[in-house]
C-alpha cells in the first residue's frame, strides 16, 4: 500500500521539497547578501502618505479604505467576465442578461462612490 502510494504521489512530495528548497534558499540568499544601507530617502514616505516608522495607532484617512474596496470590487468584476465571455455561445440569453445586470449594480456602486468623493484626493 505505501509503495503504490508512494508510486502516485512521490513525484508531487519532490515537487514540493524542491520547491519550499529553493524558496528558502533564495529568501536566505537575498537577506545574507543585500546591502543594509539606509539613507533619508528609503526611509521616506512612499505613495502611502504618512510616515512609515512612526506609532503603529496612528489613524489614517478611510480614502485608503475606500480606494482598496473599489480595487477588489472592479477586480472581482474582470474575474467573473473571463470566463462568462469564453462560455457565452453555450450560455445564451439568460446568461447576458445576468452578466449585463451584474455590470449594471456594479456601475451604480462605482457612480455612487464617485458622486460621494471617494475618488478625490485633496
Amino acid at each position: 500500500m505505501l509503495a503504490e502510494f508512494l508510486k502516485d504521489y512521490l513525484p508531487i512530495i519532490v515537487f514540493l521539497l524542491v520547491a519550499l528548497a529553493l524558496s528558502v534558499a533564495f529568501v536566505a540568499i537575498n537577506y545574507l547578501a543585500s546591502p543594509k544601507n539606509p539613507d533619508p530617502e528609503k526611509l521616506s514616505a512612499y505613495e502611502c502618505g504618512f510616515e512609515p516608522f512612526n506609532d503603529s495607532r496612528m489613524e489614517f484617512d478611510v480614502r485608503f479604505y475606500l480606494v482598496a474596496i473599489l480595487f477588489i470590487i472592479f477586480d472581482l468584476e474582470i474575474a467573473f467576465l473571463f470566463p462568462w465571455a469564453i462560455s457565452l455561445g453555450k450560455i445564451g440569453i439568460f446568461g447576458f442578461t445576468s452578466m449585463m445586470i451584474f455590470l449594471f449594480i456594479l456601475t451604480i456602486g462605482f457612480i455612487y462612490e464617485w458622486k460621494k468623493g471617494a475618488l478625490d484626493w485633496e
